[in-house]
């Protein structure tokens, strides 16, 4: 008896076993979630719309409960494709790039093949890449944003406070207004479109209403911007440029820069440092128009101080969460570009656009 009871119990312990055991075999398979290893590059920290992505992105890959890891560039390409090449190395499976160079197509291509021979996705954002790199894997997309669009925007803003009170802001009552543009960097289409559109919607508009287009106040540089040297369009390069124009270009001289166009609010802050420090856009009429791009916090606090004039917004919260949807397509086994339908997509190409909008405080 003892013997028959112990083969029974045996029996019944095995059936247990096969019934329970297969039954957690196909209910949980390993998650997706845990296989997530994403590495975020982006071309410099020091950019300060680049932190406000940062900082949005950071919150929300933590919500969506993935594995992630930033890199600094440092604006320095090599170093970031060894970056990229190395998490790839140490396990990382999903990629989004914030490219340093930008002239050309091929650092963009160098890290879609690296992504390619990993057979993972990899996500570019903010600094456009082409078309054909994009296309030329089908685990690859772009969020960005219209170039051309904030230089629309821009030139537009500007021509209409400059049409508000024309007078005031012609300092020398020449009939002109002088300007300076900071173009960021150069071969960048954000910066490319953002130069060309601001100047040339305003001339449009001013002329239009019977006014003289702007005039860059230096007029031995045919180029019409002054560039960041390195490429980073940095704060410092703008204080640095503007410091100089004002120990010549001045209101005692009647040649003074009337009006200031930056292509990114860091440089627009540079300026205004450099005017506070001569007198101007202390928070009072003494105030020197200045217009940047990206809406950043620091930006904002200007306008609404009386320090700064305008910004276009470029969306740093709705990048981080384009950009995270894409991620969440990936993490819950879906394609890259799955779910999109009511995101503004290009035609034949992977990219999305995030609209700028016009902030006046």
């Amino acid at each position: 008896m003892k013997k028959f009871i112990a083969v029974a119990m045996a029996t019944l312990m095995a059936v247990f076993c096969f019934v329970g055991c297969g039954k957690t075999d196909t209910n949980t398979p390993p998650t997706t979630t845990d296989a997530i290893n994403v590495g975020v590059f982006y071309y410099n920290f020091a950019d300060v719309y680049i932190t406000s992505v940062r900082s949005n992105m950071d919150k929300m890959l933590t919500d969506l409960g993935v594995k992630f890891q930033n890199f600094d560039g440092n604006n320095n390409q090599s170093n970031q494709l060894d970056q990229i090449n190395t998490a790839i190395t140490n396990g990382m499976n999903l990629l989004i790039v914030n490219i340093v160079e930008t002239s050309s197509p091929d650092a963009a291509q160098n890290a879609v093949e690296a992504a390619k021979k990993a057979g993972i996705p990899i996500i570019f954002f903010n600094r456009e890449v082409a078309n054909e790199v994009v296309n030329s894997y089908d685990k690859c997309a772009f969020v960005g944003t219209d170039a051309a669009e904030a230089g629309h925007m821009q030139g537009k803003l500007i021509a209409e406070v400059l049409l508000k009170d024309f007078d005031k802001y012609d300092l020398n009552k020449d009939g002109e207004i002088s300007y300076v543009m900071f173009k960021g960097q150069e071969g960048n289409a954000e910066a490319e479109f953002r130069t060309q559109f601001a100047v040339e919607d305003a001339d449009k508009m001013l002329t239009e209403a019977g006014k003289k287009p702007l005039k860059f106040y230096n007029s031995a540089n045919s180029s019409k911007y002054l560039v960041d040297q390195n490429g980073a369009w940095s704060s410092q390069a703008a204080t640095d440029y503007m410091t100089t124009i004002l120990a010549e270009y001045t209101e005692a001289n009647k040649n003074m820069v009337e009006l200031v166009i930056a292509n990114n609010d860091g440089m627009a802050e540079g300026a205004i440092s450099a005017l506070q420090t001569a007198g101007y856009n202390k928070g009072d009429e003494k105030m020197i128009p200045v217009f940047g791009v990206d809406a950043v916090d620091s930006a904002k606090a200007l306008i609404k101080a009386n320090k700064m004039t305008g910004t276009i917004m470029q969306d740093a919260e709705g990048m981080a969460k384009t950009i995270t949807a894409l991620v969440k397509n990936v993490k819950d086994g879906a394609n890259l570009m799955d779910n999109t339908g009511d995101f503004n997509v290009d035609k034949n190409v992977a990219k999305i656009r995030v609209p700028y909008g016009v902030y006046t405080g």
